[in-house]
């Protein structure tokens, strides 16, 4: 086993280049190996895996908007193996934020049937007042038509009454060209 700061040629230890390398423990985790020296200095004080977790977030180059980004309408966020909600992530370790949001007010991993409804409908709107845990699928299907049937009729009427308000009577059928207010249901 080499010493701590034994400098040796690649050819040396192995490898095929012609460099110098340094025999030197990571600052993160104490691990020994060899590294390139360049301009006598080496050239990573951390190992390769040590160096991957310091580059997460903001300190790394490829950083973008906090790690989200949005599928289907839906902002995502990555999440990393340790973390306490790992579970509830995809093989990518990829969550969808409005579940990730609600799991921490929960203080739970969410079970795979939970249901997040966006009150409002708006997709990436997660505030957790705008967000409700719904048990099964069906309650959620049901509450979305009900929401449609209510629209639908309150917008029916809507348009009733702003042609009523504008003077207009009757509307002509395309097709047999008799007057009257057409329900086109």
């Amino acid at each position: 086993m080499p010493e701590l700061g034994e400098v040796r040629k690649a050819r040396e230890i192995g490898y095929t280049q012609n460099h110098s390398y340094i025999w030197q423990a990571c600052l993160g985790c104490g691990r020994e190996r060899w590294v390139k020296l360049e301009k006598g200095q080496p050239r990573n004080i951390r190992c390769q895996c040590c160096n991957g977790k310091l580059n997460r977030g903001g300190s790394n180059y490829q950083y973008r908007r906090g790690e989200r980004w949005f599928e289907h309408g839906y902002a995502m966020v990555r999440l990393y193996p340790e973390d306490s909600y790992g579970g509830m992530a995809t093989k990518t370790y990829s969550v969808y934020e409005h579940r990730l949001l609600m799991a921490k007010h929960l203080g739970r991993c969410l079970q795979k049937g939970e249901i997040i409804h966006h009150k409002n409908g708006i997709r990436d709107d997660n505030r957790i007042a705008n967000l409700e845990l719904i048990a099964t699928l069906g309650e959620h299907i049901k509450n979305h038509s009900k929401g449609y049937k209510d629209g639908y009729a309150k917008g029916y009427e809507d348009g009733k009454s702003r042609w009523k308000k504008a003077g207009n009577t009757s509307i002509p059928c395309d097709g047999c060209e008799k007057t009257g207010f057409i329900d086109r249901r």
